[in-house]
């Protein structure tokens, strides 16, 4: 886990575009948000390795919101629920659900729909906020936090080592 935070504190402090990084915390989101073993997510993690986008930001924001997204089952299975249940779109999850190739993607679940609307729903707002973020630590808090007395402690320990060991890398 302190390799994961370094490499993201290198990707951070690197001249690595802020929307690579916010790209990277978009897929993991993705893929944290909906059900794990789905084609999809086999989709996502292609275009994330393909792309080259940062894996370190990919993975840290995989597992929080691996984590969030127990908390937000309820509410995905309701919106997979709403959307599937609807009267209009009956003929299409039939047609849907007849076919083999749809199966396998597993849309028929709801928890699998519901999660993956509500995440690409989320994405373009997740992208500007963590490209916010990435250019404003860049900007303003990188130079600040280097001052900090913490910050001269903390490069004399472990994580330091890890991080410059990474940077020189």
């Amino acid at each position: 886990m302190l390799t994961l935070l370094a490499r993201l504190l290198r990707a951070l402090n690197s001249e690595s575009g802020a929307w690579a990084l916010a790209i990277a915390f978009v897929l993991g989101m993705i893929m944290g948000f909906t059900p794990l073993w789905r084609v999809h997510n086999l989709l996502i993690l292609l275009i994330a390795l393909l792309f080259r986008v940062n894996l370190s930001g990919f993975m840290l924001s995989f597992v929080i919101c691996s984590g969030i997204a127990y908390l937000l089952d309820p509410v995905f299975h309701s919106v997979g629920f709403a959307i599937l249940s609807a009267e209009s779109w009956q003929p299409v999850w039939q047609s849907m659900y007849e076919s083999a190739f749809w199966r396998v993607v597993q849309f028929h679940h709801t928890i699998t729909l519901g999660s993956l609307v509500l995440s690409i729903a989320f994405a373009p707002v997740l992208a500007l906020v963590s490209f916010w973020i990435v250019s404003q630590y860049r900007k303003r808090i990188q130079a600040w936090f280097n001052r900090l007395r913490i910050v001269q402690a903390m490069k004399a320990n472990r994580f330091w080592a890890i991080y410059t060991e990474l940077r020189g890398s």
